[in-house]
């Protein structure tokens, strides 16, 4: 298996792998390895600003696996996972009308829809009836905010 990253004069490496031999449908020459994964955690599980800044600093060291194009300003979109924001949730949740569940008790979920207002209903009313057909509840739906101005051609091009 051989890594490719973006870093300029880098080789790709040949690194010892622990997929199965090709067989049936599988081909271990189509596996992708993740150049460019990073984690930053307190082993202890405390949130603090100290830990995303540290995740933010990998995304910066991480620059060399192709996380830009050829605008300055077009990126891939790479990002950090977290912990749900609780205090931040709740404020949003409440100016929407909305009284979250204690912590643990709900979650997030973050989906690009489509800009044409019919085609958004129909996912969102057939998102809802899966999310019932889980016996769970969708709280309510939220256009978050975004500034594109800094971004390039490319990436409004490709703007969900």
């Amino acid at each position: 298996m051989t890594s490719e990253c973006a870093q300029p004069g880098a080789q790709p490496v040949t690194l010892p792998s622990g997929y199965p031999t090709k067989q049936g449908l599988y081909d271990p020459s189509f596996e992708k390895d993740a150049c460019g994964v990073g984690f930053v955690v307190n082993i202890k599980g405390k949130q603090s600003h100290t830990i995303v800044r540290h995740a933010m600093q990998v995304l910066v060291n991480l620059n060399h696996r192709g996380a830009c194009g050829c605008e300055p300003n077009t990126g891939d979109g790479a990002g950090i996972n977290m912990q749900l924001p609780d205090k931040f949730l709740r404020k949003v949740a409440a100016a929407c009308g909305c009284e979250l569940p204690p912590v643990g008790e709900y979650g997030v979920g973050m989906v690009f829809l489509p800009k044409d207002a019919e085609q958004r209903a129909a996912f969102e009313a057939e998102f809802e009836q899966i999310v019932r057909e889980e016996g769970q509840t969708v709280l309510g739906w939220r256009t978050v905010p975004t500034d594109n101005s800094s971004l390039g051609a490319t990436a409004i091009a490709g703007e969900p």
